[in-house]
């Protein structure tokens, strides 16, 4: 699997013309955009990618076998050719897209507003190696960048944060890093490097996988438990970064208080502090589920499919609203294919509300919602359990959705739990498995030969009723599974 990863240095000297070569950049995004609008039938016409590029690009830019159609390079002199290049790519992105928006809009009776050619944008330099970019050779935390000073391009020295380049030193020595891509995050400047690895993802079977079923909540940040497909647990581990999350309560805190007092006019730099304290305990959450999912060895990581519509109310709406669920796993799913590890979801139906054991719904404690009672009377963890049921629901799914229908009816009816997949628990795993089990050690599948036919519970002797496939379709166990007699053998059987 193509896997790819980015990291931002910091660039820290400011002195340099960067804000001028964004407002050039953007002011030549904003141009061709307006010239390819207008003949956007003509460029529409071009199906083949690539010479519908070349076409854009002969109509602003003159050479000795080639005149323009338009003056760009009157307005733009100068401009290196893959900075013009990467402005072309651009606009062309941004007219076509308006154009399949416009055309959906008028394909739906005009419902909503129309949609809008954006002419001005916030579009970022990509800074090509060797003639935008280069390495400085002298100093292993410096590069050089081509750069509009207002009067010409010039190369202009910059020095890059340490702790930055001796990370990507660190983790991706000897691996090419695609042209870095300037971009510009809380009033700093960084320069982007991206980087693609070929990763092989893990292939086991489900029966020989170990796997990390993860339960995400709001009372404890991660509960990882190591299943393999028998149901046997390797391991547990609860993921709760406290000091973090109770920095950003003061935060917000501070923030209530504040907006009590002045309004909710001056706390945007607040809001913003808290975003991003946020942002940085998911990112720690997700690295602790990979990492412990990696020490284990485990070949698949599951999740929970957590899909919140609709207007979020009650006590806990600020701590819904600030859950970055989907921000972790999508973390997860990165680390994870990195390592070589696959990710699954499933349904979340129910996962907290019944008891791994299979004895019913769990009543929380009503002080602390992490512990649960069980109908028999069992205090346990509720996200411990969430996670044991999290395990085999992606387990059973994994058994029965290959089988053919006749082998599948013939478990469902041995275990009628598992027909409903929201109401499947840990405790169905374990009896479907040894199922699957008994029925493998019974079935000679290469002889074809048993002693008993086995209807529910009831044996029969199939010698001397001399039963076949053809008398089975008539009788009340057809739903079982009929396997091809032999006339030469006298003991023939299917054992269910």
């Amino acid at each position: 699997m193509k896997t790819v990863s980015s990291y931002g240095a910091e660039l820290r000297k400011q002195n340099i013309p960067i804000r001028q070569t964004l407002d050039i950049y953007r002011s030549a995004v904003s141009c061709l955009t307006e010239i390819y609008a207008q003949i956007w039938d003509e460029l529409a016409a071009i199906t083949e990618p690539k010479k519908r590029f070349n076409t854009a690009e002969h109509l602003v830019h003159s050479t000795k076998k080639n005149q323009a159609r338009f003056d760009f390079d009157l307005c733009f002199p100068k401009m290196p050719s893959y900075l013009r290049r990467a402005a072309i790519q651009h606009a062309l992105g941004s007219v076509s897209s308006y154009k399949t928006r416009l055309e959906l809009w008028k394909k739906t009776n005009q419902k909503g507003g129309e949609p809008k050619l954006v002419c001005d944008n916030h579009a970022m330099p990509v800074f090509y190696r060797d003639v935008m970019y280069r390495e400085d050779t002298e100093e292993k935390d410096g590069a050089y960048l081509k750069l509009y000073d207002g009067h010409d391009w010039k190369w202009f020295r910059v020095s890059l944060r340490h702790t930055d380049m001796e990370y990507l030193r660190k983790n991706w020595a000897g691996k090419r890093a695609a042209a870095p891509v300037l971009e510009k995050r809380h009033h700093k400047y960084f320069l982007r490097f991206s980087y693609t690895e070929e990763v092989p993802l893990t292939r086991a079977s489900a029966k020989e996988q170990i796997i990390c079923s993860v339960d995400l909540g709001l009372n404890t940040d991660a509960v990882c438990t190591i299943m393999r497909s028998d149901g046997t647990v390797l391991g547990r581990k609860f993921i709760n970064f406290l000091s973090e999350k109770d920095q950003m309560y003061r935060v917000l805190g501070r923030i209530s208080r504040f907006q009590r007092k002045h309004g909710s006019v001056q706390v945007k730099s607040r809001w913003a502090y808290a975003k991003r304290l946020n942002t940085e305990l998911g990112r720690k959450i997700a690295g602790a589920v990979t990492g412990y999912a990696e020490e284990n060895h485990a070949d698949v990581i599951v999740f929970e499919y957590l899909e919140i519509k609709g207007k979020i109310s009650g006590r806990k709406k600020q701590k819904l609203h600030l859950w970055r669920k989907r921000d972790i796993q999508k973390r997860c799913e990165h680390q994870a294919h990195r390592r070589g590890m696959r990710i699954s979801r499933i349904c979340a139906w129910n996962t907290s509300r019944l008891a791994y054991d299979g004895s019913g719904t769990v009543v929380r404690d009503p002080g602390n919602h992490s512990l649960c009672t069980f109908q028999n009377g069992k205090r346990y963890n509720c996200d411990l359990s969430a996670s044991y049921n999290i395990g085999a629901r992606y387990f059973i799914r994994e058994f029965l959705k290959p089988l053919p229908a006749t082998e599948r009816s013939l478990l469902e009816a041995k275990v009628p739990s598992v027909k409903r997949r929201i109401s499947c628990v840990y405790a169905d795993l374990r009896e479907l498995f040894s199922e699957m089990e008994l029925l493998k050690s019974c079935i000679n599948t290469g002889r074809y030969t048993a002693d008993y036919l086995w209807c529910g519970n009831l044996p029969y002797l199939a010698w001397k009723k001399r039963m076949t496939a053809h008398v089975l379709s008539y009788r009340r166990i057809r739903r079982y599974l009929a396997l091809s007699l032999k006339a030469t053998e006298e003991h023939v059987t299917l054992i269910m």
